[in-house]
């Protein structure tokens, strides 16, 4: 089975190809001749999934799946959320996103974050919708170099390393987008 993912960020793609059976081959945007910036506008993860999966399914013609994933804060009500990627602007930065957030979390004690990740599936004209959250926290300081995004200021629950500091293999057994992808592959093979 060949499935679209409807993503630019080679990251995300090496991690999920990684996490599929070698029956399920993802083919990237830039292979189906897409090389527009596809609209993120929505005011949820959620909504952001499937309107990036609809624009591939209705521009391209492709069954697609797509994913879209936030950092929700406690302390700030959910912050970044929907708009983790822009945090610090529209650059997209990472160390400009993870300054930011580190600033704002200077003067607070609660610490308490979790990474959420929504999938939809766009397949043989039906949509489906899976959802992964990796529960944890903020640390005080970068720390890792492996992952990207938030991964070296994220400690998920019941571990003393970031997500920065574990293999992709133990970072995808525990991961937001590891526990979406694993009900996407369990939906796929029935």
């Amino acid at each position: 089975m060949k499935l679209v993912f409807a993503t630019n960020n080679k990251n995300k793609i090496v991690e999920v190809q990684q996490m599929l059976p070698s029956t399920i081959e993802i083919i990237s945007l830039e292979s189906i001749g897409c090389f527009e910036e596809i609209p993120e506008t929505a005011d949820t993860i959620e909504e952001n999934a499937i309107m990036k999966a609809d624009y591939v399914t209705q521009k391209y013609g492709y069954d697609c799946f797509a994913d879209d994933t936030g950092l929700e804060v406690e302390a700030l009500n959910g912050e970044p959320g929907v708009f983790s990627a822009r945090y610090a602007g529209e650059q997209r930065n990472s160390e400009d996103n993870m300054n930011k957030l580190l600033e704002s979390l200077s003067n607070e004690n609660n610490r308490k974050a979790q990474f959420k990740t929504v999938i939809a599936l766009n397949l043989n004209g039906k949509q489906h919708l899976f959802t992964g959250i990796s529960k944890g926290e903020i640390t005080l300081e970068k720390t890792g170099n492996q992952g990207f995004g938030y991964d070296p200021i994220f400690k998920p629950e019941g571990y003393k390393m970031t997500f920065a500091q574990l293999s992709l293999e133990e970072k995808g057994t525990i991961s937001h987008r590891g526990k979406a992808t694993e009900q996407l592959i369990a939906f796929l093979k029935n």
